[in-house]
This record gives structure tokens, C-alpha cells and sequence, in this order.
């Protein structure tokens, strides 16, 4: 994609976090941004923002776990702007706690949250950019997709592992039909997600990517989708150094990676005891 100027983007969990920043970052930036939650009033709030510094916005409630809702923003685009250039799919729930305490319909409903939820939203859109040829998808996973730091936000992992999947086998079948796609695993960014959590059984230490890296905010991922967008960039790390210092060296030797990373959790864990008595 050339420009974002004239394009309208649809984004849900737009409300808050990385999406509120994207949207806000991709109005700036000239698009017509439809900006969607299940908190109405946090989309309709954002979008007002956007509007208020210039830009051109209109805010709606979305469930993603409704086909309905998708079908019913991709409508209120087509009637108010015109066309569907930008989707970016941006969910997530939480559920923390070791996993044998996690139930099975906690994993059904992050399941149909998080993953499914790119389904439903390929299912309205996908057929608008096909027919068109052109368009780019931004689905968010996560960093914790990519290699595992933690044991205790199981459902999340897993989901969010296959949305890189996902968003990898759309790119084989996307791309040459001149459709774009950005996969975006976030580090740590300043979001709400926390607020979301379910905690089930003893409680357990959350684990980081690294204590080193920058908290981000929603405005400044915002700033790095809207440049893979139009970098036509896959794989969209927001802290670039996790390359070196975890997936090469995970890729070049994952036994030894893996033992590495349960020597940390080992180590993390015992610390945390230690400090608890």
C-alpha cells in the first residue's frame, strides 16, 4: 500500500490499548477509521478523538464473537466511507493460573475470542478485498506466540501461536491476489488486557519476554503498524531485539533454547517462593 491518505480501516478492540493507538495513528495519518469494541461507548469515545484532531472517524459496537457484528461494521464502512481498504483484528483475553487448573470452557471461550474471531472477521471482509485485489490485514498475536517465556497464560499462547499460523498461510494465499498482511506480536505494551484477566487456582508469577524491555504505548505500536502497512512488513515485532536474543537462537537450536528458557522459569519461580516465606 502506497499511502494510507483516502483508505478506511476497520479496527476492532479499538477502544483502548493498540488498537485506540492505531486508530488514532492511522487517522492522523489521513485514513477514514471505523473504530470498534464491545464497550461502545470506549470505540465511539476513540473515534471522537480522532475526530477532534482532524481526522475522520466513526465509532461502533462489536462483539467479535458475533458474525453478526463483523457483518454489521463492514456495512456501517461500506455506507459511511465507501469501501474496506485496512482490517486490523486486535483481541485478546488472559487467563492465568497453572494449566491444570485452567477449565476447558475458559479455553473454549479465549478460543473463540482470539482465534475465531479472525475467522468471522476474514468472513466479512475477505471477500470485499478479493474482489478489489487490493487491501492489507493486520492481525495481533503476541510476542508469547513466538517462543515460550511462560507456562502460566497457556490458553493465550496457544491462541495467539495460531494466529501467526493463520495470518502465515493467509500471506501464501493472500500476497499474490495484492493483498497485504502484517502478523504484529507485541512485547510489553501499555494496554488494559490486565483488566480482562481470569485467575484460576493457586496463584503463580506472571513471566516476561525479558525485564529489560520498554513498556510501549498503544500510539507508538500504532506508528509501527502503520509503517508495515505500507512496507507491505510481515512479521512485526514491536521490541526487534527479541530477534537476536530469542527466535534465531531458537530456530538454530530448539532443544537447547527450550532448556535454557525452563532454567529461567526455574529460577523466576524459586525466587518468587523464596520471597513469599
Amino acid at each position: 500500500m502506497d499511502t494510507i491518505a483516502g483508505k478506511v480501516a476497520v479496527i476492532t478492540g479499538g477502544g483502548s490499548g493498540i488498537g485506540r493507538g492505531t486508530a488514532l495513528v492511522l487517522a492522523a495519518a489521513g485514513a477514514h477509521v471505523v473504530v470498534t469494541d464491545v464497550d461502545e461507548g470506549a470505540a465511539v469515545a476513540v473515534a471522537g478523538e480522532a475526530i477532534q484532531s482532524g481526522g475522520s472517524s466513526v465509532g461502533t459496537r462489536l462483539d467479535v464473537t458475533s458474525q453478526a457484528d463483523f457483518d454489521s461494521a463492514r456495512d456501517l464502512a461500506l455506507s459511511t466511507f465507501g469501501a474496506v481498504d485496512i482490517v486490523m483484528n486486535n483481541v485478546g483475553l488472559l487467563a492465568v493460573g497453572a494449566p491444570e487448573y485452567i477449565p476447558i470452557s475458559e479455553w473454549e471461550r479465549i478460543i473463540n475470542v482470539n482465534l475465531l474471531s479472525i475467522v468471522r472477521s476474514n468472513a466479512s471482509f475477505l471477500p470485499l478485498l478479493l474482489d478489489r485485489g487490493s487491501g492489507h490485514i493486520v492481525n495481533t498475536a503476541s510476542t508469547a506466540a513466538l517462543f515460550a517465556y511462560s507456562y502460566e497464560r497457556s490458553p493465550y499462547s496457544a491462541t495467539k501461536g495460531a494466529v501467526v499460523a493463520l495470518s502465515e498461510s493467509l500471506a501464501l494465499y493472500l500476497r499474490p491476489r495484492g493483498i497485504g498482511i502484517t502478523c504484529l506480536c507485541p512485547g510489553p505494551v501499555a494496554t488494559n488486557i490486565g483488566r480482562q484477566m481470569t485467575f484460576w487456582g493457586p496463584p503463580v508469577k506472571l513471566h516476561s519476554p525479558g525485564a529489560d524491555l520498554e513498556l510501549l504505548t498503544g500510539e507508538a505500536v500504532g506508528a509501527h503498524v502503520r509503517d508495515a502497512i505500507l512496507a507491505n512488513h510481515f512479521l512485526l515485532l514491536t521490541h526487534p531485539q527479541l530477534q537476536a536474543e530469542a527466535l534465531v537462537p531458537r530456530a538454530q537450536d530448539p532443544e537447547a533454547f527450550l532448556a535454557k528458557q525452563v532454567e529461567k522459569i526455574v529460577k523466576e519461580d524459586a525466587e518468587t517462593s523464596n520471597a513469599g516465606r
